[in-house]
């Protein structure tokens, strides 16, 4: 399974719900939380190139935040890239 990480913080929403997503799917992920750490948020921004959360990395490769992952789930791709059996 690929490896998924998911930059979020304490208090959102549209974190959990992501999380929520994946959890559903059966999927482990690392959770890497920035809400009082801007030396991470930074990492996130750097590597993803928004600076909102949450920020989903799947294997290294940038997805975007919940509304994309959603939106890849609806189309059917997001099982292709977690490598789940629909």
């Amino acid at each position: 399974m690929p490896r998924v990480v998911i930059y979020t913080k304490d208090y959102c929403s549209y974190c959990r719900a992501a999380k929520s997503l994946l959890r559903v799917k059966g999927v482990d992920f690392e959770e890497i939380d920035v809400t009082d750490d801007e030396l991470l948020q930074e990492e996130a921004r750097k590597m993803s190139g928004r600076s909102t959360v949450p920020q989903i990395f799947i294997d290294g490769k940038p997805v975007g935040g919940f509304q994309e992952l959603k939106e890849l789930d609806a189309q059917g791709e997001l099982d292709r890239l977690l490598g789940v059996r629909a």
